[in-house]
C-alpha cells in the first residue's frame, strides 16, 4: 500500500497522505512519493486543480518522530540530515509554486510539518475537528518545512511567533479567525474541497498560475518590479487561445468559458 495515493476526480487530482495508523506522519517514502507525484501534476495540462486530504481522519501529524528517533541513535552525518532536508524544500517549493490552485482538506491534525503541508494550499478547507499547531519547540526543534515563511504571512509576525513559542493548538474556528483557514465545512470536508477545486475546471488555468506566481512574492518584491511581472504577465495571457475565445463570445453576447 503506498503511503500517498493520487486519484483523478474530474480535473482535481486528489493526493491523499496515507499512513492512518501513523496519523498520516511524513516518513521517507512518503516523501518520495510527493517528490515524483508534484512535477507530475504540475507538467499534466488536465489537471486543473489539486487537492490534499489525510486518510483515517487526520491530515498529518507532522514528521515520523520514531524514524527521527532511529536517526539520532544511528548518529549520522550532519551533512547527511540537511541534505534530507534540502531534499524535502525541493518538492515542497513546487508545490507551493504550483500554477494551479491547491487545495487542502484538514480533518484531525495538521501538527509540525503537516502544518505546513496544509497551509502550501492557496485554500484551506478545514472540518470542525481539525486543530493546528506549531509543535516544533516541544522536541526542541525549529519550524521547519517552510513554516517561517508561511506563518508570518498569513497570520501576522506576532501570532506566528506565539504559535511557534508555545506550540499550544488551533483549533479550526480560532485558525478562520486568524486567516488561516479558508472556511469551516460542515458535514464532509473532502467532498467540499473537491467540489470547490472542481469549479476551476474550465479556468483559465495559465492566467490563474501567473497571477499566483506573482502574488505568492508580493511581500518581498518591489512595486516596480511587480508591475513588470504583470506586464510580461498580461502580455502572454492576451495571446492565449483562452483570451481569444473568451472575447469572441463576450461580443458575440454568448456564456463566458469560465463561470464562478
Amino acid at each position: 500500500m503506498t503511503s500517498l495515493t493520487l486519484t483523478m476526480h474530474g480535473a482535481t487530482a486528489l493526493l491523499t497522505l496515507n499512513r492512518p495508523e501513523a496519523r498520516n506522519a511524513l516518513d521517507q517514502s512518503m516523501r518520495e512519493e510527493f517528490a515524483r507525484l508534484v512535477p507530475q501534476l504540475r507538467d499534466d495540462r488536465a489537471v486543473k486543480a489539486i487537492v490534499l486530504a489525510g486518510a483515517g481522519g487526520h491530515f498529518c501529524a507532522g514528521g515520523d518522530v520514531k524514524s527521527m528517533a532511529q536517526t539520532v541513535s544511528g548518529k549520522q552525518d550532519v551533512f547527511d540530515s540537511r541534505n534530507r532536508m534540502l531534499a524535502l524544500h525541493k518538492w515542497f517549493d513546487e508545490l507551493l509554486d504550483m500554477e494551479k490552485p491547491v487545495i487542502s482538506a484538514v480533518e484531525g491534525s495538521a501538527f509540525g510539518a503537516g502544518l505546513s503541508l496544509a497551509l502550501s494550499a492557496d485554500f484551506v478547507f478545514a472540518a470542525p475537528t481539525a486543530k493546528f499547531c506549531c509543535v516544533f519547540s516541544k522536541i526542541g526543534f525549529i519550524p521547519d518545512l517552510g513554516a517561517m515563511y508561511l506563518l508570518p504571512r498569513l497570520i501576522g509576525l506576532q501570532k506566528a511567533k506565539e504559535m511557534a513559542f508555545t506550540a499550544r493548538v488551533v483549533d479550526a474556528q480560532e485558525a478562520l479567525s486568524l486567516g488561516m483557514v479558508y472556511e469551516v465545512s460542515e458535514g464532509n470536508v473532502l467532498e467540499r474541497a473537491l467540489a470547490f477545486a472542481e469549479r476551476f475546471a474550465s479556468a483559465p488555468t495559465e492566467a490563474i498560475g501567473m497571477t499566483k506566481v506573482v502574488m505568492n512574492r508580493a511581500f518581498e518584491t518591489a512595486r516596480d518590479a511587480v508591475y513588470q511581472q504583470e506586464a510580461i504577465a498580461q502580455t502572454l495571457c492576451r495571446e492565449s487561445e483562452f483570451h481569444q475565445e473568451a472575447i469572441k463570445r463576450f461580443i458575440a453576447k454568448q456564456p463566458p468559458l469560465f463561470q464562478w
